[in-house]
């Protein structure tokens, strides 16, 4: 059971206005649904299944005292949708407070979501400055978990010489000792923003690294990535201006359906426990145009997840169909499963990992997939 009057000390409640008093949500509605932290009530997180949590906190960026309202403004497109996904399960435990210094502000944030994964909970956070991914990996670090990391962004966050936190979060995440991370993915840098030797040294530590333009020709190829991940953080900027109007770095990117897709293919992870979208700034926005892009992400990741929900368990094998494919003298076993189609391969440890339907056509031309090869290098 979670201890929400220990959870209390880091959380501020609902702001009020967001509850449409004057106009009351339809009752199929998020907002008339969703089971949320207000000055008179407290949640029931224990039953449910998906947490939203805001944290508005910016110094990151160098900006003193800096803190948005920026949780508040995504909460309130995200309740006037409609909610399709009834084994779906939403609670919204309010605002993490930001304490005297960034240093507080990190350290409530990893005190609340360390204890809702401890729980079993899937977190979603609403920041905020994209360095607080740096304090949702403190979440597992603290509880000693292993995981596989992902990373949203055109840029790739490791500038180890910058004073600006939001900069260099990821060189605390990769060189802090001890570490954590077992995997690390980065999906969707554009390359001319991006140092060509900082590519090189993720590469040499085996970690994985999608350009944008790679893609895009294939969305699908992510889902296995996903699919895989314990963390996702996504920076706003990873989407182009004209579909988010507050993302300001670049006019190319992400789409807002491809957004939509790839937090839809995190939903359906049956490993993924938190969930951060960061980066997003009110003030740059126009007719909050980006706040319902992140707002209709969130939704399909709830559609993703109602997908998860139906999908068997690996030692079920019943619900798989089994293919036995050798390659290049490798004998190997793909699995697919029967109520969702995504795929599975096996290593020589015997054990599975995910993969797509273009790696079994791979192995059967007697090739060897890039994405075996890469999971038997890590072993």
């Amino acid at each position: 059971m979670i201890d929400f009057s220990h959870l209390q000390d880091f959380l501020a409640p609902v702001s009020k206005t967001l509850l449409n008093e004057d106009e009351p949500y339809e009752p199929l509605q998020i907002g008339s649904s969703i089971d949320l932290y207000e000055e008179d009530h407290i949640p029931d997180l224990d039953a449910a299944d998906i947490v939203l949590l805001g944290a508005g906190e910016t110094r990151g960026t160098g900006l003193p005292n800096g803190r948005t309202d920026t949780p508040d403004v995504v909460r309130r497109e995200f309740y006037r949708l409609f909610h399709w996904h009834q084994d779906v399960r939403l609670a919204d435990a309010g605002n993490v407070l930001g304490g005297r210094s960034l240093a507080d502000a990190y350290a409530a944030l990893k005190s609340v979501v360390t204890e809702l994964v401890d729980a079993g909970k899937t977190v979603i956070i609403l920041g905020g400055s994209h360095d607080l991914t740096y304090a949702q990996y403190q979440a597992y670090a603290m509880k000693k978990y292993i995981i596989e990391v992902t990373v949203a962004d055109a840029l790739i966050d490791l500038q180890e010489t910058s004073p600006v936190r939001s900069q260099n979060f990821l060189f605390s995440m990769f060189m802090e000792q001890p570490n954590y991370i077992r995997h690390y993915n980065h999906i969707g840098f554009q390359s001319y923003f991006v140092q060509p030797r900082m590519l090189e040294t993720l590469d040499k530590l085996r970690f994985d690294c999608f350009r944008l333009g790679k893609v895009r020709e294939n969305l699908e190829e992510i889902e296995p990535v996903l699919r895989n991940t314990d963390l996702f953080s996504v920076d706003i900027n990873m989407i182009k201006h004209t579909d988010a109007p507050a993302s300001s770095l670049s006019p190319n990117g992400f789409s807002g359906e491809e957004a939509c897709a790839l937090s839809r293919y995190a939903g359906m992870s049956a490993q993924l426990s938190t969930y951060g979208i960061y980066g997003y700034n009110p003030d740059k926005d126009k007719d909050d145009l980006t706040a319902k892009q992140i707002a209709q992400m969130l939704w399909y990741f709830m559609d993703g997840r109602s997908v998860k929900n139906k999908e068997a368990q690996l030692a079920d094998r019943e619900a798989f169909l089994e293919f036995h494919i050798a390659f290049t003298d490798i004998d190997t076993v793909f699995l697919k499963s029967k109520k969702t189609g995504r795929w599975w391969m096996q290593l020589p440890d015997k054990s599975f990992v995910p993969c797509a339907y273009s790696d079994y056509l791979l192995a059967s031309n007697n090739e060897v997939p890039e994405r075996w090869l890469r999971s038997q290098e890590r072993l």
